[in-house]
């Protein structure tokens, strides 16, 4: 009497919906791993015969190649360790110059497409399906193209005032040589910034209590302008400057902006300002009317509705996409090896030309672009949850 029992018993174990799924999860993930196992063990089998070096060791190594621009301090003498991070922080700067003018111009646009003025929605909805709609490299060598085909030679350039210079090398300008007094200005920002955020949010907490908000306009501005001042003072006031000089057939000292990076970051700030103009138009739409009509009635200006009304509101829709448009940015700035840009896809590529190892190199790009994706991500996701509606209790 009890082997029956123990076959339904068994049979009801495997028709268990919630087994089955088990059972199906880990038999797909055997699949998986055994997979990636074959597919390193055969990797490294291949590279063996081939007699390629594997490793990380090669970051060690003298580089002996030059990069046209950093951010640090480079010279070929350095290792193909510091080119590699010469290319990642010239990918974060274009990335950040990029998200800033984006997320500013998309928001003028989007708000604009929405303008009762009938030239203005026009001419921002030709912007964007303008622009949306030409290929991001097509654009990229358009702006590379007309910069340096418009723009003289060094010998011919434009000089607007001393040691300031624009030519098809790019625009050069006078710029402080860093002394300790810099570093102190750049600390006394930074409290600057924190002091207005502790302000900020001091004013919404007695907003909240008391209905009337303080003044942070004034106290922000002082400690804005204050406070690096002040560590300007103490580090010496210096006030050295390096001042481009024509050498050559080119310019010398200054800092420089190469047709290279503004071709970049102008392109990749137009292309993805487009779609951020449609994300901003959707989320203001999404905001009820009658709060545009209320407002409208107590007496408010256009530009206050927008500013107070509709886009604190329409900020919760428009968040999520926005992310995506923020990761495509970085993500397209890998096409900067198009135009010459020394980036991390441009720097790496060399690397791995000069060093036969691919694996290592694409795996390094790969982990810095998953990296900064997941850390872009992980902000705009804590900000979407921080602006977030919260119901009561």
């Amino acid at each position: 009497m009890t082997e029956p029992n123990k076959g339904r018993s068994g049979a009801s174990f495997f028709n268990d919906v919630r087994v089955r799924g088990i059972i199906a999860q880990i038999v797909v993930l055997g699949l998986f791993v055994g997979l990636i196992g074959y597919l390193v063990s055969n990797t490294i089998h291949n590279l063996e015969v081939r007699q390629i070096a594997t490793g990380l060791g090669f970051l060690s190594r003298e580089a002996g190649f030059d990069v046209s621009e950093s951010v640090i301090s480079y010279t070929p003498a350095d290792t193909f360790g510091r080119v590699i991070i010469v290319g990642l922080l010239n990918t974060l700067k274009v990335a950040v110059f990029g998200v800033v003018i984006a997320t500013v111009l998309g928001t003028v646009i989007g708000v604009s497409r929405l303008s009762s003025n009938w030239l203005v929605a026009r001419l921002a909805t030709v912007y964007v399906e303008g622009l949306r709609n030409i290929p991001l490299l097509l654009q990229l060598f358009f702006w590379y193209a007309l910069i340096t085909v418009s723009l003289p030679s060094p010998r011919q350039a434009h000089k607007f005032a001393e040691g300031w210079f624009l030519s098809n090398r790019g625009f050069k300008f006078p710029w402080p040589v860093w002394e300790h007094g810099h570093t102190l200005g750049v600390i006394g920002l930074l409290a600057a910034v924190i002091a207005i955020y502790l302000l900020g949010r001091r004013a919404n907490r007695v907003q909240a209590e008391t209905g009337n908000r303080p003044n942070v306009l004034i106290p922000g501005l002082a400690a804005l302008i204050g406070l690096p001042t002040v560590g300007w003072l103490i580090g010496g006031a210096p006030t050295a400057f390096d001042v481009p000089a024509l050498t050559g057939f080119n310019f010398s000292g200054g800092a420089l902006i190469s047709p290279e990076f503004a071709a970049l970051l102008l392109g990749l700030s137009l292309y993805t300002s487009s779609f951020i103009a449609e994300i901003v138009r959707g989320g203001i739409i999404a905001v009820p009317w009658g709060q545009t009509e209320a407002a409208v009635a107590l007496g408010l200006r256009r530009g206050l509705v927008v500013r107070l009304i509709l886009l604190p509101q329409a900020l919760r829709v428009v968040i999520p996409p926005l992310t995506s448009q923020y990761l495509n940015l970085v993500k397209n700035s890998s096409l900067a090896v198009a135009i010459g840009y020394p980036d991390l896809v441009g720097t790496a590529n060399t690397t791995i030309n000069q060093t036969g190892q691919a694996v290592e190199g694409v795996a390094m790009i790969m982990l810095a672009y998953l990296t900064v994706s997941l850390t872009i991500s992980a902000f705009m996701n804590w900000y979407n949850g921080h602006i977030s509606l919260r119901g009561g209790r």
